[in-house]
């Protein structure tokens, strides 16, 4: 089959969406994502309590694109354990590599609106240091480039982007859209994600620069206090729908199904979202209370936060962070580990520390939940 190629004329598509279509899906949309909002609202500690879900993010979001990096793994590396080959190294740096793109558009979008700039600030974090540190971190790019399978040329790809001559002019449309006063904002999010995909500004990271826009894009327009949205996981589980839906916009200018899709992607993962922000809020408690039956040590208790922000951590890392001697971080740990909330992973050995995990709250991060 020929490939399909970029159609400038499609976007923006606000004059050919089916209202009628999309309309029954905006509102429980939306109720799902203020619900999932209001939650963390509600908790005085949100970022630490839902730190783990931020690296299955990064983890799913980079798996779309290829790598095979469990999220036990990535913590396992921060933690100093060291991958078991050079290319799980290289899948590990890719992800951490995610997270630190996000930290760097949302300080820029303390001063700055989202925009071109943001983003091209994010990509040259994201392909630092990785695999595409050869591909010309935060460019543009100047020539061609196409999708579709391994070895795959310009004549058998499945989609050929805008011509590179075009793309300035294309990135202007697209950037006049996103400070556009839409009919609706998640409609426009969906536009926005399949224009940028399509548009491929970049030689490599696209895929997983057009996921971090949701977040960001939810924060900047108030729909969301802070940019903790996850929508990867239903993209890596449904990839064939998502990538159809998004050539379908460009072979058959079918906007309207694209963005149904996504409207289900946003609800499925508000509700996913919520369903374990409550576990782990349940955990947080729960251990609280163990915690408390073990020990009335303050710097027990004081350490709950580190626990839930770095569920694999060596000892030395939790000495250094909590400010304790270590004898006394020894202590803490061993209540904890006695008391079966830490499982013990790499024992000390020489100048190596011991590395502990807490096991039911990755379980939760990782496993399968139902809302």
């Amino acid at each position: 089959m020929a490939p399909v190629h970029y159609r400038p004329e499609s976007f923006p598509p606000d004059d050919r969406l089916d209202w009628t279509a999309l309309v029954p899906l905006i509102g429980p949309t939306s109720v799902a994502v203020a619900r999932y909002d209001g939650l963390l609202e509600a908790v005085p500690n949100p970022d630490i309590l839902i730190a783990p879900l931020g690296t299955r993010e990064a983890v799913l979001s980079s798996r779309i694109e290829g790598t095979l990096a469990t999220t036990r793994q990535v913590l396992e590396y921060q933690a100093g354990q060291a991958p078991s080959s050079p290319v799980l190294r290289d899948d590990v740096v890719e992800v951490l590599n995610y997270r630190a793109a996000m930290r760097e558009a949302q300080d820029l979008l303390k001063d700055l609106p989202l925009c071109l700039k943001v983003i091209r600030r994010a990509h040259r974090v994201l392909l630092q240091g990785a695999r595409g540190k050869g591909s010309a971190p935060g460019e543009f790019r100047r020539v061609a480039n196409w999708i579709g399978s391994p070895g795959s040329t310009v004549d058998t790809a499945s989609f050929v982007p805008i011509e590179a001559g075009e793309l300035t002019d294309g990135l202007g449309r697209w950037e006049k859209y996103l400070h556009h006063e839409a009919r609706d904002r998640l409609v426009q999010l969906a536009v926005l994600h399949a224009e940028f995909e399509a548009l491929h500004p970049f030689l490599d990271g696209n895929g997983r620069l057009g996921r971090m826009l949701v977040p960001l894009y939810l924060w900047q327009m108030g729909i969301i206090n802070q940019p903790n949205f996850y929508i990867s996981a239903f993209f890596e589980a449904n990839r064939a729908a998502y990538y159809e839906r998004l050539l379908a916009v460009s072979r058959d200018d079918d906007w309207t199904g694209w963005c149904l899709f996504f409207l289900e992607a946003v609800r499925a993962q508000a509700e996913d979202s919520t369903a374990r922000a409550r576990r782990i809020r349940e955990l947080y408690d729960e251990t609280r209370r163990r915690v408390e039956g073990l020990t009335r040590a303050r710097h027990a208790l004081d350490a709950l936060d580190f626990i839930f922000e770095n569920p694999i951590f060596t000892s030395a890392d939790f000495s250094t962070h909590r400010g304790l001697a270590a004898y006394a971080a020894r202590r803490v740990l061993n209540i904890f580990r006695d008391g079966g909330i830490l499982q013990l992973t790499r024992p000390a050995s020489g100048r190596q520390s011991a590395i502990f995990e807490f096991t039911e709250l990755l379980d939760i991060a990782e496993g399968d939940i139902a809302p």
